[in-house]
């Protein structure tokens, strides 16, 4: 454990100082800081000894006027704060305890049933939009967007921006003999 004293803040020295010359001693009216903010202010100055509450009303302490006035060094006048560390014992380990933890961690595992696949790269859209252009075939705008959910300008989109751009893709497209443009990989 060690001793130390905390050092006042510039704006405590000044907040302090103003109280004692201007608010004869009086702290609350001149703390324009709200809610929290003013009451850590104050919790911090009556916890270094600078504040103590009379009447009601936080007034300063003598040990802030002596430092005010130059009298007195803050180290001299304000209570050491102790910084106490605690060390806690490590954890003894119990086998048993181990196992039925772990067991009880496998069983909730087992438990969870999948509600859905999980939607990972390779289950996305654009992965199926791959697929279809990787077929012979090709496909459609038309069956991009069946398959998809897509509209039509969502799927161009894709196209020459994801697949060609972002990725790199070589897509080539054809009129079929029914007059549909297909689209496939190269």
């Amino acid at each position: 454990m060690s001793a130390q004293t905390t050092p006042i803040t510039e704006r405590q020295l000044d907040l302090i100082t103003r109280a004692h010359c201007d608010a004869g001693g009086l702290i609350e009216p001149l703390l324009d800081l709200k809610g929290g903010a003013k009451l850590k202010m104050i919790a911090s100055l009556a916890q270094r000894g600078l504040i103590e509450q009379q009447g009601g009303q936080w007034r300063l302490t003598p040990a802030a006027i002596a430092i005010i006035k130059g009298e007195a060094q803050p180290e001299d006048v304000l209570p050491p704060t102790v910084a106490t560390r605690v060390a806690t014992p490590p954890l003894a380990v119990d086998p048993e305890l181990e196992a039925a933890v772990a067991a009880a961690e496998a069983s909730w595992q087992q438990d969870q049933p999948d509600a859905a696949p999980k939607r990972g790269r390779e289950h996305s859209k654009q992965a199926l939009v791959i697929e279809m252009l990787k077929r012979p075939e090709g496909a459609t705008i038309a069956q991009i967007c069946e398959a998809t959910g897509w509209q039509a300008h969502t799927v161009r989109g894709t196209l020459a921006g994801a697949l060609k751009k972002k990725l790199g893709l070589t897509i080539v497209s054809e009129r079929s003999p029914g007059g549909e443009r297909v689209y496939r990989l190269a």
